[in-house]
């Protein structure tokens, strides 16, 4: 016993574009574009029904049966699905297709570069990096120019309203003098250093109320970034407030036609000012950009003669 279609129209097998007519027992040659927009049902089998013929053509008969639910089938579940929306979309794949057994590991994160690295700050002007010890901050909210890094937080000046900072390091390139040597440029900076960091600042006020009295404290050469340098460091006494202490540091640049850098250190005194090792901490862990370890720093041997 087989189950045979009706009669009817039914998209064709060879040529799933059109329509071909299935007799019942048999396709014939009579075609046909589909009626309407959307795809054609697949046939639905009516009841059973006797096929007529011998052996023979019940074979042929259950043959084409079999083709024509087949290419159904096929017909309706593969080439095109009905939207509920009345537009038409592809099938989805039987199944999702087989994960690779085993991902590769991801990426190593690669190192941060000096302007990511949260333990220096980059003075990209002069090609260096500068240690930032515990305490000290990248500088905001600072009204004076090429200041690298400043203690954290603030106080009231004690004379000219304002508020005043424990420690600041400022770099900056020495472009007003044909002047070279680290030597000579560092003991002819040291006063205007002074000056502004505890006498009278950039706008006209005496926030210490002026220096009475200065002291130098130490000097000499030094290696900074591999580079021959000289500091002078002075201990200054003011009129109001612990005083302080300041440095000139000026060695050549590592980067283009190594113009002098000059480095101002600014601490001040007493209990609350930074600890004095970090002039010679920072001194020392200057870098050129890119550089994890030149040597250098207060005492340490010359590294290079300019």
């Amino acid at each position: 016993m087989s189950i045979t279609p009706p009669p009817g129209w039914y998209r064709d097998p060879s040529a799933p574009h059109q329509e071909r007519w299935w007799d019942g027992t048999a396709w014939t040659e009579h075609r046909r574009a589909p009626e309407g927009f959307g795809p054609v049902a697949a046939p639905v089998p009516g009841p059973p029904s006797a096929v007529r013929g011998g052996g023979r053509a019940r074979a042929v008969a259950l043959a084409v049966t079999g083709a024509v639910l087949v290419a159904a089938v096929v017909t309706g579940a593969v080439l095109l699905r009905e939207d509920p929306g009345g537009g038409e979309r592809t099938a989805p794949p039987a199944s999702p297709p087989t994960a690779a057994a085993s991902s590769p590991p991801p990426p190593s994160s690669p190192s941060p570069s000096p302007s990511e690295d949260p333990s220096v700050v980059v003075d990209e002007l002069n090609g260096i990096t500068l240690p930032l010890p515990d305490g000290w901050v990248r500088p905001e909210y600072v009204a004076q120019d090429d200041v690298v890094m400043t203690t954290d937080g603030t106080y009231d000046c004690p004379v000219d309203p304002g508020v005043c900072r424990r420690g600041l390091v400022i770099s900056r390139t020495v472009t007003d003098t044909a002047e070279t040597s680290p030597k000579v440029l560092a003991e002819a900076d040291i006063a205007d250093a002074a000056e502004l960091a505890y006498g009278r600042d950039t706008i006209g006020r005496r926030p210490f109320g002026g220096i009475e009295s200065h002291r130098v404290v130490a000097f000499g050469q030094v290696a900074v970034a591999s580079r021959a340098g000289y500091y002078v460091r002075w201990r200054v006494t003011t009129a109001e407030g612990p005083g302080g202490y300041v440095q000139s540091l000026v060695f050549p640049s590592t980067v283009g036609t190594e113009a002098p850098v000059l480095v101002r250190f600014v601490f001040d005194a007493g209990e609350d000012g930074p600890p004095l090792a970090d002039m010679d901490r920072i001194t020392k862990g200057i870098r050129p950009i890119g550089d994890a370890d030149t040597g250098g720093g207060v005492g340490s041997g010359i590294g290079r003669t300019p």
